[in-house]
């Protein structure tokens, strides 16, 4: 998937290597190999079980970005959202048996929990649209000159929408909406946001950990970097999947 390498052979080669002892125990290679099988993930409400995803590509091989910058990001950013989701579900688990408990403090609870489990998803998206050429080609292609009128349209836009969060914090999300069938860019101003009926199909991270190690206030270049390592041919799997699941729903 990512120059014609493999996410078990990348492990062997040890790209997890240095995350698995510096996280703590928060990750293990086992653990890791264990988090890419999709059935590790339904294991149930409250189940304080989540294990971070290994990258799906050797940090060292993008341009522009530095393998510090990534290892950091994926190490401390994505993997703290991991691990503190885990502690607020077993909260959860706790606080769901007690009677007693105020309903106020439990949805509060509860917001935590999709705070936390929106930054792990949408960071999944993130690492999992890198290491790839900055190339579009495909059933994207098409999809999004249909829906913006061009590709230079859909990427001005969503390049004005992420320099909009410069200095600040966001996301900036190139979405399939179900409700009106077409791609749509839309921001979310932290991991509580996104676009209902939606679904990601290319994800930039504009929090200002994602790029001020390697650029501090230049956001611009930081887009210019992720633009030209995004991989098309996973946006392009995630809208096939994406349509072939909404036909389902429609048929």
């Amino acid at each position: 998937m990512e120059d014609g390498v493999t996410r078990r052979e990348m492990i062997r080669m040890g790209t997890l290597s240095m995350a698995a002892g510096s996280l703590g125990g928060l990750i293990t290679l086992e653990k890791a190999i264990a988090a890419d099988d999709p059935k590790t993930r339904d294991s149930g409400a409250f189940s304080a079980k989540h294990q971070p995803r290994p990258l799906p590509f050797k940090a060292s091989k993008l341009k522009s970005l530095s393998e510090k910058l990534i290892t950091s990001h994926w190490e401390n950013n994505y993997g703290g959202a991991v691990k503190n989701l885990n502690v607020v579900e077993a909260k959860l688990a706790a606080l769901a048996k007690d009677k007693d408990i105020s309903p106020g403090i439990y949805v509060g609870t509860k917001r935590e929990q999709q705070l936390r489990l929106g930054s792990m998803i949408l960071h999944e998206k993130y690492f999992g649209n890198l290491g790839g050429d900055g190339k579009i080609a495909g059933d994207i292609k098409e999809a999004v000159s249909t829906s913006f009128g061009g590709v230079d349209t859909w990427e001005s836009e969503f390049r004005k929408t992420a320099l909009g969060l410069s200095g600040g914090s966001g996301w900036v999300v190139l979405a399939y909406d179900l409700h009106l069938m077409r791609l749509e860019n839309y921001w979310s101003w932290d991991h509580l946001h996104n676009l209902p009926a939606s679904f990601p199909v290319l994800v930039l991270d504009v929090y200002e950990h994602a790029y001020h190690m390697d650029y501090g206030a230049q956001t611009a270049k930081y887009i210019d970097a992720f633009m030209s390592n995004v991989n098309w041919e996973e946006a392009n799997k995630r809208l096939v999947s994406i349509r072939k699941a909404a036909s389902g729903l429609m048929s």
